[in-house]
């Protein structure tokens, strides 16, 4: 009865100290993952555009890596810890692979969404705060996952994306967008006089320093664009930094129209006629 005892004590011992020794290094492991993931977002870290969109992909890679990691490290404990006890992990990991396989295809819009939104991050496509255009939808994103992406659009309206149903993104906040501004005069103005005015009024918009931040190229007055029965159209081009196309376009209209106003010279329509990003 003493000799099955202690047996039976030395063998809980030593299934215990075996139990604590997977419990301390699952915990450490995961504390080793967690320093890691954190480790990549601070070098990360910088103050330049560049480097924020940089930041915040690395900060969602890092979150994707952590998650994935520390459930992996879980169920390597679990089922190392079930062991102990004497269960055999074989038909445990024979069910969880099936219930894997059978969870797969009946999620599969969800792992459809989730391998996307991942490419998306991975591959830098756009982060929180720029402005894209997904289908027939546009906006600034307001928040994404690897599930969905939230869109703000013009209305104001919050506009939910699953990420397997985006197949073709154009982001307007990267590296430059471009816009085309026509000018229609009327048929009975001298068409070089108005050409010579345009190109003053880009000149005195180049010089601007309270424009010059946002104007990468331009205003360049390309020449005439059109003749129609209701008069000529001159075109103009421009190249601002990212987003800001809307507010130097509003300039633009309103110095070419008061200049022409002053000038005397006829103007049908000022407007602007097409916006394109540069990616």
């Amino acid at each position: 009865m003493t000799a099955s005892l202690s047996t039976w004590t030395e063998a809980a011992l030593t299934s215990g100290l075996r139990l604590l020794g997977i419990v301390l290094l699952a915990v450490a492991l995961n504390r080793v993952l967690k320093a890691f993931t954190a480790r990549l977002v601070q070098l990360a870290s910088s103050e330049s555009r560049l480097a924020l969109m940089r930041e915040q992909q690395t900060r969602t890679l890092a979150g994707l890596l952590y998650s994935a990691g520390t459930a992996l490290i879980a169920t390597v404990a679990v089922l190392t810890a079930l062991a102990e006890f004497g269960f055999s992990v074989a038909p445990i990991a024979a069910a969880a692979g099936l219930a894997s396989l059978a969870f797969g295809f009946g999620a599969q819009h969800l792992v459809r969404d989730i391998i996307n939104g991942f490419f998306i991050v991975f591959e830098d496509q756009y982060v929180v705060g720029d402005t894209v255009r997904i289908g027939e939808h546009g906006g600034r994103v307001e928040h994404m996952t690897l599930r969905r992406t939230v869109l703000r659009d013009a209305q104001g309206a919050l506009v939910t994306i699953p990420n397997g149903e985006i197949r073709q993104v154009a982001n307007q906040s990267r590296d430059w967008s471009q816009l085309f501004v026509d000018v229609t005069l009327s048929n009975e103005e001298d068409v070089s006089r108005a050409l010579g005015v345009l190109e003053d009024v880009a000149g005195q918009m180049r010089s601007d320093e309270t424009w010059r931040a946002a104007l990468l190229d331009g205003p360049r007055v390309l020449g005439v664009e059109s003749l129609a029965l209701n008069g000529v159209t001159l075109r103009l081009q421009v190249r601002t930094a990212p987003t800001r196309q809307h507010e130097v376009a509003r300039e633009l209209r309103r110095r070419i129209r008061a200049r022409f106003e002053k000038e005397r010279i006829g103007v049908t329509s000022v407007e602007r006629v097409a916006l394109a990003g540069g990616t």
